[in-house]
């Protein structure tokens, strides 16, 4: 019996949730808010086997956030509106998105709780953003106010080509080597690096483009949108998925 649960674990498609947006949404006659994340997220989670499992915002402690975790073998924190700057003591820049602190405290809950128990991590822009602040960590608000440029975000839904190069040494180089073209959509960055985190890809300017979480087996933030660009990312997605299902064995193992 035992043999037989186990070929049934290792048969069973590794479980990645993705937090969600929540915002007014039209379909139909309904015009009502509603959770919903771009299809491109969770079609690069499938396409390397896995299961996907959208997480929405919602009222959460500690507690609930293992409850969700309990549930998943590895977890991605999408993009989408700015972080709150008073989650990093900062009053806002005029061009900021107005506040979601309903996503923003599902989103740190889920986060700080999966750096506990090491569940294979990977955040997505605004993800990227979410673990720095998280972690005490500060944003730049507006990078055209910076660098002098909308190189990062030219608006429009347009997603613009950009270079990153990598640190050698980190998680990151080792999976995608020295350099690559990214696609970026964010007029913010990271500031101030929170402890714990390594930077492990800058962008032209020195922008911060991805970190490595120095405590998990595999946690990477990346600033750029993977989903958009299969050919050049899907390894990002295939390392999620990989750690994942060597998170759900080892769990496994020890129960």
């Amino acid at each position: 019996m035992a043999s037989n649960d186990s070929e049934r674990d290792a048969d069973r498609p590794v479980v990645i949730g993705l937090t969600t947006y929540l915002e007014q949404a039209q379909s139909g006659v309904w015009d009502v808010p509603a959770a919903f994340l771009p299809r491109v997220y969770f079609d690069a989670v499938t396409a390397q086997g896995a299961l996907a499992v959208l997480v929405p915002p919602q009222p959460i402690d500690d507690a609930g956030a293992d409850r969700v975790l309990d549930g998943l073998d590895g977890l991605i924190i999408t993009g989408g509106k700015d972080v709150d700057a008073a989650r990093y003591g900062q009053q806002p820049h005029p061009l900021n998105d107005p506040p979601r602190p309903d996503r923003d405290a599902l989103e740190d809950a889920l986060l700080r709780r999966a750096i506990a128990r090491d569940i294979p991590f990977l955040g997505i822009c605004r993800g990227l953003q979410v673990l720095n602040t998280s972690l005490g960590g500060t944003l730049v608000q507006h990078l055209p106010d910076e660098i002098g440029s909308t190189r990062y975000n030219a608006g429009g839904g347009v997603f613009t080509p950009n270079p990153a190069t990598t640190v050698p040494g980190t998680r990151l180089a080792a999976l995608v080597g020295d350099a690559l073209t990214v696609s970026s959509y964010h007029h913010q960055a990271i500031d101030d690096v929170a402890e714990g985190l390594t930077v492990s890809a800058r962008g032209a300017e020195g922008v911060i483009q991805a970190v490595d979480v120095d405590a998990m087996t595999f946690g990477v933030g990346v600033q750029w949108h993977p989903e958009v660009d299969a050919a050049e990312d899907a390894r990002l997605f295939a390392e999620l998925v990989q750690q994942a299902r060597i998170y759900r064995d080892e769990r496994k193992a020890r129960a």
